[in-house]
């Protein structure tokens, strides 16, 4: 329930302070004197987006805060899920600095402005002519029959499936797509693995055979210089070997009169030893190179298939062919594992379907019990708003696929005629007739939805007589179940208020100020007067003011 309105600096509002009680609360005033503008105000509140040009000062920053008492509305967990602090008496408030930045708060936290709409829309519902649109919206419609069907408990658990069947038909729709195109690709991608495959590549593999293929390739040439090579040392005559043994032989005979010469001959016999030994290296490596040229042309064809390979597939070296290998694998696995996700994603959707189908049928079954009653109380309430010949019905019919919603479309049908049979509501009914239809609705659904608030502007344009006489009554009726609050220009609803405020505008100096005041018994009286017979208030318009009063106070009691 909205306790207190505050407003300052909003269009032609300078400093505004309202305080509201329960029941049904009046606003009157001239055409143009800011009843709407004060609409405007409270929906900033509820999550509306603004800018600079709100601003009455344009240098300074607007301010709108709704307090609320919400202990009776089952929000705890609102604000537990926000990460907010809850408090039976709630403070919204949004502000819009001259540079149209906007903040918006709640109980004094910061908070997204869709945060503040999420947390607007479960306290206060404003209707407008606009809102009167709702009417065509199938969403909505079916929103009416489950508030009247009690299907919250289903209807939950619905959407709960619902969006996880969506999610998975999402998925399995993208693999099947993608499974077409794979499917090319997958015997494209084995063929290329197969060849890798066969070709048993080996790391490493490719600089051993390189170094094997350049000894093969001059096998002669080595040998040749190894033979030659070999000879020098080790020949049986003037070999490096017999003149490094002699030279032995002609120091060891006067190491004793040489000075160092026993150093020198221990130089010259390690010498001899290396040499000696290399000889027999050279001897081994001239016996195992051996000119062999079937194995060069193995070894030519093993490197011309790892040089196309590698050619073919970009690749540097054997290394990023052994990389890419392990790609292509991976990809190969990929593919033939999308296959076993969409066998796994058919059995998930099977069994949603399955949900689906069942709670889907609860709901329709629930929403169709309840149809008859509806068409008949809203029927007869049109019947008290001045349409004697009015029929009110609803098509409920099977759609082809699950919505968020379930598996129906609903459609009002309307005839303010009795030649004439009904038909969709949006497309045959006056404004004043869908306005009309909007009312019975909102009266009927008070009883069945926990709103604390409800804001009707001018929802009873276009009537007058006995028929805004019943619009009061209805509106009073309400506000025993929650706090309405109704723009009117109507004598006989305004007659019928708890409350009744006044918008009207303050000409001061070169300025315009839009106020309101709270009416006094007397007040109140005079202002029905107005409605009733204009700028010139006559005694027949006061008598007749009192009247109405009087009588909408005896009805209440």
């Amino acid at each position: 329930m909205l306790l207190k309105l505050y407003v300052q600096n909003y269009a032609l509002i300078k400093d505004l302070d309202v305080e509201l009680e329960n029941g049904l609360t009046i606003i009157t005033g001239e055409t143009g004197a800011g009843k709407t503008i004060l609409l405007g105000a409270l929906s900033l509140i509820l999550g509306n987006r603004a800018d600079s040009s709100v601003l009455l000062e344009k240098e300074e920053k607007c301010v709108v805060e709704g307090t609320f008492r919400i202990e009776e509305y089952d929000l705890e967990d609102f604000f537990t899920s926000n990460e907010l602090d809850y408090e039976p008496v709630t403070i919204l408030r949004r502000e819009i600095n001259p540079a149209g930045k906007s903040r918006a708060f709640i109980n004094d936290t910061p908070v997204t402005i869709n945060l503040l709409k999420e947390m607007g829309d479960r306290l206060i519902d404003i209707h407008s002519q606009h809102q009167t649109l709702m009417l065509h919206d199938n969403t909505f419609q079916l929103n009416v029959i489950d508030s009247f069907a009690g299907t919250n408990k289903i209807s939950e658990q619905y959407r709960k499936i619902y969006h996880r069947y969506r999610a998975l038909k999402k998925e399995y729709d993208e693999a099947k797509e993608k499974a077409g195109r794979n499917q090319a690709d997958l015997e494209y991608y084995r063929f290329q693995l197969n060849q890798l495959e066969d070709a048993r590549l080996v790391e490493g593999e490719q600089e051993v055979l390189e170094k094997e293929q350049e000894l093969l390739a001059h096998a002669e040439e080595i040998k040749s210089g190894l033979s030659k090579a070999s000879t020098l040392f080790s020949a049986e005559s003037n070999s490096i070997l017999i003149m490094l043994r002699d030279a032995k032989q002609s120091l060891s005979k006067i190491k004793e009169f040489l000075p160092d010469g026993e150093d020198i001959l221990k130089r010259l016999e390690s010498s001899y030893i290396e040499i000696a030994d290399l000889a027999g290296e050279l001897e081994k490596l001239n016996a195992s190179v051996d000119a062999d040229p079937h194995r060069l042309d193995k070894i030519n064809d093993r490197l011309d298939t790892l040089y196309s390979l590698m050619q073919k597939h970009r690749a540097a070296n054997l290394d990023e062919l052994i990389k890419k290998r392990g790609e292509m694998k991976n990809i190969v696995r990929s593919i033939a594992g999308s296959d076993e996700r969409m066998t796994e994603l058919e059995s998930l959707l099977k069994k949603d379907t399955g949900e689906l189908d069942r709670l889907s049928g609860e709901l329709s079954g629930k929403r169709k019990s309840i149809l008859h009653d509806v068409e008949k109380r809203i029927t007869d309430l049109l019947k008290q708003l001045g349409m004697p010949n009015a029929r009110f019905m609803i098509d409920l019919s099977r759609l082809p696929d699950f919505t968020a919603s379930g598996i129906d479309h609903a459609e009002f049908l309307f005839s303010a005629n009795k030649q004439v049979e009904p038909e969709n509501l949006a497309r045959i009914a006056s404004g004043g007739e869908l306005s009309r239809v909007m009312l019975s609705l909102k009266s009927l659904l008070t009883k069945n939805i926990n709103l604390p608030t409800i804001i009707f502007d001018e929802i009873d344009a276009g009537v007058s007589g006995e028929v805004a006489d019943k619009v009061g009554q209805i509106l009073a009726e309400m506000g025993k179940y929650m706090q309405v609050v109704n723009i009117t220009h109507l004598p006989q609803v305004a007659a019928r208020g708890t409350r009744h405020y006044h918008v009207y505008k303050d000409d001061t100096g070169d300025s315009t100020i839009t106020r309101i005041k709270l009416l006094s018994p007397k007040e109140r009286i005079v202002e029905v007067a107005r409605l009733l017979s204009g700028s010139e208030i006559t005694e027949t318009a006061m008598k007749n003011a009192r009247e109405l009063i009087q009588s909408a106070k005896n009805s209440r009691f």
